[in-house]
């Protein structure tokens, strides 16, 4: 390696500069929005209380003959007696039938709901208790990412303890509180841009260079998704629970759309940003004589073939989240065209195409930056990171 290549030409200590001129402002602002629409905790709430949730575990179950007309899945008639976690003793509930009732058989761990009635009270079986499955996965998913990504896999790890915290401290308690949904989730997504980036990747110029790539792309996306959403009319108000949100709560619907389509698009986009301006950095040590048209051209051609994969992720996830609304819009429209147009269609195909507009604009945006300023750039790895 030459003493030419070791240092960062003016030019590019120039952009550094630049760059972290324009991050220090988006920061302080992000921040200062958080403190102004911090929730009070005086959060909105229904005022209906169904009852109290119990967990217990089944240690028997006596079933009965049903009678002719009542449904006999997938339990059966019966009883089951279950013994409460919290010490109130074993309890004796009626099996529960019909589409969604949890299946039960002794042993299994479940949640009862006692509702309090004229007649007194009153339990029933809702759910089955799966936090301790869960946690399990969590670890094996934790463990599997250490050991493959080690350093990074930590970080990342970080990262998304970061993410949720954001989520469910900040951005569902804002919402929650009566702010702009839309406000929330911009203010919300830039801080998770904000520490997520630096903490996963360290705090260095390609990182910075992804960062400005993202926020250019985020901001195209955010005015994307409003025009789109006024130009097709779309409520927000699709289905029975965006509708209880609306009533209940008195959240804006269509704000809450808005918001889920900007607060998606964010995870795509990161994505690209990064792989865009880490490919430039990579190419730029492989090939030092490289200028930053070279630079370009090369990581252009990677994001291209990038894009061509994501986009795809982007419509099958999106699909494979909505499937059974899908199956029933497709089903009670009667032909393409109509469950096409339909609002609930219409809506997941808005947050597909506007995610795919923002990630096409990302790959030029951020490795044209990423070309300008890691050009006869070479950074060593933070200490410790493989």
């Amino acid at each position: 390696m030459t003493a030419a290549h070791a240092h960062a030409a003016p030019e590019s200590r120039r952009l550094r500069t630049i760059a972290l001129l324009v991050i220090a402002p988006i920061a302080v602002l992000t921040v200062v929005a958080m403190i102004w629409l911090w929730p009070s905790g005086d959060t909105r709430t229904s005022g209906e209380v169904a009852g109290e949730q119990v967990g217990g575990q089944v240690t028997a179950i006596d079933p009965v003959a049903c009678d002719d007309g009542v449904p006999a899945e997938p339990n059966g008639c019966g009883t089951a007696e279950v013994r409460l976690d919290d010490g109130g003793g074993t309890i004796e509930v009626d099996l529960t039938n019909g589409s969604g009732a949890p299946e039960i058989a002794e042993g299994d761990s479940v949640v009862v709901l006692v509702s309090d009635t004229p007649d007194g009270d009153v339990s029933s079986i809702v759910d089955h208790e799966r936090g301790t499955q869960l946690w399990v996965l969590v670890a094996a998913s934790a463990l599997a990412l250490v050991a493959f990504g080690r350093w990074r896999g930590l970080t990342a790890l970080a990262g998304l303890v970061v993410t949720f915290a954001i989520l469910f401290w900040f951005i569902v308690p804002a919402i929650l509180d009566g702010e702009s949904p839309l406000l929330v989730a911009l203010v919300g997504s830039a801080a998770i841009m904000l520490s997520v980036l630096y903490l996963t990747h360290g705090f260095t110029l390609t990182t910075t260079v992804a960062l400005l790539g993202t926020v250019a792309s985020f901001v195209l996306t955010g005015l994307l998704a409003y025009l789109a959403v006024a130009a097709l009319h779309l409520t927000g108000v699709t289905d029975d629970l965006s509708m209880a949100v609306e009533t209940t709560y008195g959240i804006d619907a269509r704000g809450l759309l808005l918001a889920g389509i900007v607060i998606g698009s964010l995870g795509v986009l990161d994505d690209i940003t990064v792989t865009q301006a880490a490919t430039v950095g990579e190419l730029a040590r492989a090939n030092p004589g490289y200028g930053s048209r070279q630079l370009y051209g090369s990581a252009n051609r990677v994001g291209r073939a990038h894009i061509a994969s994501v986009v795809n992720t982007i419509i099958l996830a999106y699909a494979g989240s909505s499937l059974p609304v899908l199956v029933l819009v497709a089903a009670d429209a009667g032909s393409l065209g109509a469950a096409v147009t339909d609002q609930f269609l219409a809506q997941e195909i808005v947050r597909s195409l506007v995610a795919t507009l923002g990630l096409v604009a990302a790959v030029p945006i951020t490795t044209g930056l990423a070309a300008l300023a890691l050009s006869r750039v070479e950074e060593a790895p933070a200490a410790g990171q493989d």
